[in-house]
């Protein structure tokens, strides 16, 4: 479980700004320390120069967990996972929020900003954020995932 003394990261594109704002202040409302990494506005920004950042980050240890959106939530997961110690899960619904913390690990959760209505954002955050790893056979297959052939 994510202890709410860490730092947790946070940034998206344009088109999940507004997402962003909301989920950003409930979770300092909840005692969240959060790190706004960007956008901070809605001008139009290509979302990889706000992901790539975060997720250095956290591949490199500086943060356990971080939070990606852009209005798909595709194109910011696929960002995040271009680094070898990510595993950001697009997470669209609370169960699969479980399920990519349970069996996959995963260290980042990525929110469309356009397809999800904001309170079952914080639903799904909230799930992430509370989920623990099982481990147990899930751990030889989260081991396998930056593993090349």
């Amino acid at each position: 479980m994510l202890m709410k003394s860490e730092i947790i990261p946070i940034a998206c594109d344009h088109g999940a700004y507004q997402m962003k704002e909301f989920l950003l202040n409930k979770l300092i409302e909840h005692g969240y320390t959060m790190k706004d990494m960007g956008t901070f506005n809605t001008d139009s920004v290509d979302y990889p120069d706000f992901i790539h950042p975060l997720a250095k980050a956290v591949n490199e240890g500086e943060y356990e967990r971080g939070i990606i959106m852009c209005g798909s939530g595709n194109g910011a997961q696929i960002t995040a996972n271009k680094y070898p110690n990510v595993r950001a899960g697009l997470c669209w619904s609370v169960e699969q929020s479980q399920l990519t913390r349970r069996h996959n690990n995963a260290n980042i959760i990525s929110l469309p900003g356009r397809f999800v209505e904001f309170d079952m954002a914080w639903e799904i955050l909230k799930t992430f954020l509370t989920t623990d790893f099982e481990g147990g056979r899930h751990q030889v297959r989260v081991e396998k995932i930056s593993k090349l052939l």
